[in-house]
């Protein structure tokens, strides 16, 4: 699976306000979101990140990555994050 890394000038809230300055646009993230940002700001692979999930969250870990690359693509898409 691919990696990512959030783009520099992203701007995260600790109660999930997500703001883009170069775009004025803002987006409300879920605990779970908040968390993989978080994930990806460490720098942390994809595969632990659905790893963590899967354990944190009690999910099964084919829930969390289809889960994970849902989001990741909705960030691609905004320009969030981009594949390293």
């Amino acid at each position: 699976m691919e990696n990512y890394k959030m783009q520099n000038n992203v701007a995260v809230s600790e109660n999930g306000f997500l703001f883009l300055p170069s775009t004025g646009e803002s987006f409300t993230l879920n605990e779970i979101g908040r968390t993989i940002l978080e994930y990806l700001k460490e720098g942390i692979t994809s595969d632990e990140i659905i790893k963590r999930i899967a354990d944190e969250y009690d999910v099964d870990k084919t829930v969390a990555e289809r889960d994970f690359s849902d989001f990741i693509n909705q960030l691609k898409n905004f320009r969030i994050v981009d594949s390293i």
